[in-house]
Formats: structure tokens, sequence, C-alpha cells
């Protein structure tokens, strides 16, 4: 699990994270030889659509539409497409995790709320067959006991936690290595 500050950054430069450093390219050496192909599912749960407003001394500035921006660069260095998604609605994420195994090449979740209780969100994450990575903006080992049980975690490759919306990028690299992997 990569969580607070071992993502290496301060709480300011984690807020403007999705601003790309020198141009927005990688270097040689970190670019993949052969774009990988397909969609990342990018879904968010309740309350994240409130992101730049709700409680910002926990979650950051950056609202969810700069999020989606970040991680739509960051697949397309990758060669990949994004399916950026938020909803209150448990049913919902069920359904677009449905699409997702016939549409997608891996899930990025990050499950608000839902990642303490949903069983439902689970059974259908372990219906999809590709790499599925959680992420949560804050350190939730950090918060209130209730936040460190995930569900989703039973089923995810990897979690990235404490990282702020930095996390969603770096959920982006690991899934685009994943999905290299097995092509």
């Amino acid at each position: 699990m990569i969580a607070g500050k071992a993502c290496g950054m301060s709480s300011a430069r984690a807020r403007n994270s999705h601003r790309p450093v020198s141009g927005g390219k990688r270097p040689d050496s970190q670019r993949k030889a052969d774009p990988v192909t397909g969609t990342i599912y990018v879904l968010n749960g309740p309350n994240l659509n409130l992101l730049g407003k709700r409680q910002p001394e926990i979650y950051g500035h950056e609202t969810l539409a700069d999020v989606e921006t970040a991680c739509l660069s960051q697949a397309e260095s990758y060669g990949l497409g994004v399916r950026f998604l938020q909803s209150n609605a448990e049913h919902q994420l069920i359904d677009w995790i449905h699409e997702a195994r016939e549409d997608g090449a891996a899930i990025v979740i990050n499950p608000g709320a839902f990642t303490h209780t949903s069983i439902a969100i689970l059974d259908a994450l372990n219906t999809f067959e590709g790499p599925v990575m959680e992420v949560h903006i804050s350190n939730v080992h950090k918060r209130e006991e209730f936040r460190r049980h995930s569900y989703v975690s039973l089923r995810a490759d990897g979690v990235i936690a404490g990282c702020g919306t930095q996390g969603y990028l770096l959920a982006i690299d690991r899934v685009a290595r994943l999905v290299a992997a097995t092509n």
C-alpha cells in the first residue's frame, strides 16, 4: 500500500500533482515502447462530486473535473483511454463494473464510503477479470476506525491511500503496467 508521506510529496505539491512536469512528457526511460490499448474505467463513489468543496482540509482543493483531466492525460501517455464516472448510487457503480467486463482493460475505483459497506460492489468486482486498483485521497488508516476496513481491498490488485489526487495517477501507472504484462 502506498500511503501518506510515502508518496514523497508535500500536501501543496500533491494538490497540484495533476499539472504536467516538463510539458507532460515522460522521459524516454519511462515511456513504453509499444502503447497499451484499452479503456480504464475510473469509478468514483458517493460525495466525490463535491471534491474541492467538501472538507478541502482532508480531500484538497482539486475538483473531480481536475482529476478527470489528469487521468485522461496520464492514460493517453500509455495509449489507453479513460471512461471517468461518478455516482452516489451503489447500483450505478455496479452497472459500470459490469460494463467494464465487456469494454474495460482495467478499473481504478475510489468507492468512497461504499468501501466500508458494500459487499455488492466487491461481488461485482470479483466478476471483472482485469486489474483493479483501489484509490483513497486521504489516508484512511489515520482516520476513524470504521474507515480502516475495505471490502474492495479483498479484490483489488493494489491500494493507494493518502496520496491526494495523485493517487489516481499512480493507479493508472500501475494498471497500465499490469495490462501491458498481459498483452
